[in-house]
């Protein structure tokens, strides 16, 4: 082969790398939202059956859902010690 072939070859494997690497970064962060956005609903829901009996209930919006999803437990137990303040 050519010289030249073999450089716009490489050219061309660099590239398409660059490309598939700027395009995967946003649809990893967009999963790991999405997965912290499940855990946070299913923590929600967990409050909500287990302290449904005490009259406590957090609604579950998409504030709520970041919240508890993007802190986990401590974004739960805050959502709970406000609406306990609240109320």
């Amino acid at each position: 082969m050519e010289t030249k072939t073999i450089i716009l070859s490489l050219l061309g494997l660099l590239g398409l790398y660059l490309f598939g690497t700027i395009f995967a970064r946003p649809l990893v962060l967009i999963g790991r939202v999405g997965i912290s956005l499940l855990v946070g609903g299913l923590l929600l829901a967990l409050v909500n059956v287990a302290c449904g009996g005490l009259g406590l209930h957090i609604a579950i919006n998409p504030v709520t859902l970041l919240t508890a999803g993007i802190l986990q437990i401590p974004g739960v137990v805050l959502l709970v010690l406000a609406n306990y303040m609240v109320l």
